[in-house]
């Protein structure tokens, strides 16, 4: 019977792709078409504006910006050849590489450069991260002046560690440096004419967006590293199919219609295991998967109850049966990836149920049911729920867990309208990131799930120091407080998945988990 509705499964998978014009091609010696899957249509092509993930991971293909992130999440050049910061911090000089082309053949000047920030800063671009860098958020752009041709002096009116950061983060866009083509002449945006190894080749909406490789395209000379290093086009085109279903697209990478399916689910790859004609990629990444408490609730406020929780844990064996072996616990706020990630971090909790229970006596905890949310479109946040829910009856602990979907979820979470929720955040490539999306005042941030005043103090002075050794003395403080006061319990960081045909040849997975398809040929 399993055999017979696979077969109905690939056949239907197989129609699918065939109505929506995936057709299996002959493997190529170099050049053509690399075809991958996308679980959803992108937004726009605007960089950092109208945007998700999938947005994200396409358009920056086509995009660069000054500086990039490297693979250990530090911060290296794209654009900028080099930079200096002056020694209050405030002001940063970058000299350009020469000689960089845009995709309509005009080459890349520091006019450019001033031309992009501005669009960046005007509200009415939508910018992402406008508020970073407008003043209300931890420093505020007070000038980009083009000094000559190659060199950008750009002011802000305080110094922070997390410039740089911000500039190269993906959801940005990477504040990308965008010819002015890229805009009509009303300003509204038409198609990005950025510098990346790929230009924008069609997108038809619900089906798929192809990009044509740039033959003019000035390759940084290191190693590929990140979002940085070189970049080169190895296929004529790129083209990401969006397929909802899994099934889907695993049919299409089985009979050569797909050449790369990332972001696979756990089921999807012990499937694959094992076949001759498909490799595996398994990346470690940096989103946190965890359970999260509302520490104003009348019976979780109590330190002592979270802790218990937390102590009847097995951590390694709920993610050794969740990730089936391709992730590692951590119970820190800093994923495992970070350069920031030591000894410290390294400490979590232990099972202990002996003083699990004792806590719960001590709290006159008396069986009070706690409601505990979770949701089916992420696997591995409803499995977290029923393991966790498994181990806190052995110290008697009672947890009932209501399913919603995503979006009453995302919702339910953003308001603080929970007791406690398994939960899942993507990644966040700097450390005063990782801890911001947890830490904040309640009363105007119901989202945040840690309100406590010193964090706040911590969080804020690890984002205005540019010392690596004081900020990792300010996060080792920050990792100690969050363990003692329990806001949420993190359980492991998971890790990239993707099968690739065995005709795939350059691709490499990395912490943050989107493709790139520079560097990746069709043999």
């Amino acid at each position: 019977m399993r055999r017979i509705d696979r077969l109905a499964a690939n056949l239907a998978a197989g129609l699918t792709l065939a109505l929506m014009g995936f057709v299996a091609a002959p493997a190529e010696a170099g050049g053509g078409t690399l075809r991958t899957r996308m679980n959803a249509d992108i937004r726009s092509t605007d960089p950092g504006t109208n945007r998700d993930a999938n947005t994200d991971g396409v358009v920056a293909h086509m995009v660069e910006g000054l500086v990039a992130f490297r693979e250990d999440t530090s911060i290296g050049p794209m654009l900028a050849e080099s930079w200096t910061i002056s020694e209050d911090g405030k002001t940063y000089t970058f000299r350009l590489r020469s000689g960089v082309k845009f995709h309509n053949g005009a080459t890349m000047t520091a006019d450019d450069v001033v031309w992009s920030f501005k669009r960046w800063l005007d509200p009415a671009t939508q910018w992402r991260c406008l508020t970073e860098l407008n003043g209300k958020g931890f420093a505020k752009i007070e000038a980009v002046d083009a000094v000559d041709p190659q060199t950008v002096v750009i002011k802000l009116d305080q110094p922070t560690a997390l410039f740089l950061g911000t500039l190269a983060r993906p959801d940005c866009g990477q504040t990308a440096i965008i010819h002015r083509d890229s805009v009509g002449p009303d300003g509204k945006w038409v198609a990005p004419v950025g510098t990346g190894p790929f230009k924008f080749g069609e997108w038809k909406r619900g089906q798929y967006i192809e990009l044509v490789r740039f033959n003019d395209y000035s390759s940084r000379t290191e190693a590929r590293d990140g979002y940085t290093g070189a970049k080169t086009g190895e296929v004529d085109r790129v083209r990401f199919n969006f397929i909802p279903d899994s099934s889907a697209a695993k049919a299409g990478l089985l009979s050569g219609s797909l050449d790369v399916v990332a972001s696979l689910s756990v089921p999807d790859l012990d499937d694959l295991k094992g076949r001759n004609d498909v490799r595996l990629s398994i990346t470690p990444a940096l989103g946190l998967t965890g359970i999260l408490m509302q520490t104003t609730d009348p019976l979780l406020r109590d330190v002592r109850i979270r802790r218990a929780l937390a102590l009847c844990l097995d951590t390694k064996e709920i993610v050794d049966v969740i990730t089936h072996g391709t992730a590692r616990p951590n119970n820190s706020a800093l994923p495992l990836g970070s350069p920031f990630y030591g000894a410290v971090q390294a400490e979590g909790y232990k099972q202990n149920i002996a003083e699990a229970k004792r806590l719960l006596t001590e709290a006159g905890y008396k069986g009070q049911p706690i409601k505990m949310i979770a949701n089916k479109r992420y696997t591995n946040v409803f499995d977290s729920a029923v393991l966790v829910q498994a181990m806190a009856e052995a110290v008697g602990l009672k947890i009932d867990i209501e399913v919603l979907d995503w979006a009453t979820q995302l919702d339910r979470y953003n308001k603080g309208d929970y007791q406690a929720m398994a939960f899942v955040y993507s990644a966040r490539l700097d450390p005063s990131l990782s801890f911001e999306m947890l830490t904040g005042p309640k009363a105007t941030q119901p989202r945040k799930v840690w309100d406590n005043p010193q964090a706040h103090e911590l969080l804020r002075e690890s984002m205005l120091t540019l010392d690596a050794a004081k900020r990792q003395s300010l996060f080792d403080e920050l990792h100690r407080r969050f363990i003692a006061d329990v806001p949420m319990i993190v359980l492991y960081n998971g890790s990239e998945l993707a099968a690739l045909r065995n005709n795939v040849k350059g691709y490499a997975g990395w912490l943050f988990p989107q493709p790139r398809f520079w560097g990746v040929s069709l043999q």
